[in-house]
């Protein structure tokens, strides 16, 4: 495993080794000699169908960092730093992970998390440092102007509650940041 770092503090970007031969192969996807301050203490795993999009997520109490992994498929992921005193406070950061390409993105507290599925079957597997509590989730909307981010189809399947988000000038009016 190799650990390449962002221009946004503390989001890593891992590249994992795949062992391939015959009868298949074989991804180390996480090790604590690479981890070394880990805390996580949940795992959880989503499926997610093709032209899906889901976030953007976040706990406002009990922040979660975030380990995520595609066993399956292909995303494009995509965070928002929500850190108050960050420099790149506000900013997008996005990447594709897949189990080709064999990425990983290990995003740490303080940000809005979200993913687009471009392939028929997605299986996304997370390690996260604090368990979800959906009493103290929140989000921005997905397609908030603001960002100007261009998702790779204009129709996506978004769930009720991520089209009932708020934008990114509520969440600064609500929390001026995390």
């Amino acid at each position: 495993m190799k650990i390449y770092k962002t221009k946004f503090k503390g989001l890593l970007i891992i590249k994992q080794k795949n062992n391939i031969d015959k009868r298949g192969s074989l991804r180390e996807t996480f090790s604590k000699k690479v981890f070394k301050q880990n805390r996580f203490i949940f795992e959880y795993c989503t499926i997610s169908k093709i032209n899906s999009l889901r976030g953007f997520h976040f706990q406002f109490k009990f922040p979660q960092a975030k380990y995520v992994n595609v066993l399956e498929g292909k995303i494009l992921d995509c965070v928002i730093d929500l850190r108050k005193r960050s420099k790149t406070f506000g900013k997008v950061f996005k990447i594709i992970l897949s189990d080709k390409n064999c990425l990983s993105l290990y995003i740490p507290e303080g940000f809005a998390h979200a993913y687009y599925s471009f392939e028929k079957k997605n299986i996304i597997y997370y390690k996260l440092t604090n368990y979800y509590k959906p009493k103290y989730e929140d989000g921005i909307n997905v397609m908030d102007k603001h960002f100007k981010i261009k998702w790779p189809n204009k129709k996506v399947l978004l769930s009720k509650k991520d089209k009932r988000l708020g934008s990114f000038k509520d969440f600064c009016k609500n929390y001026k940041g995390l």
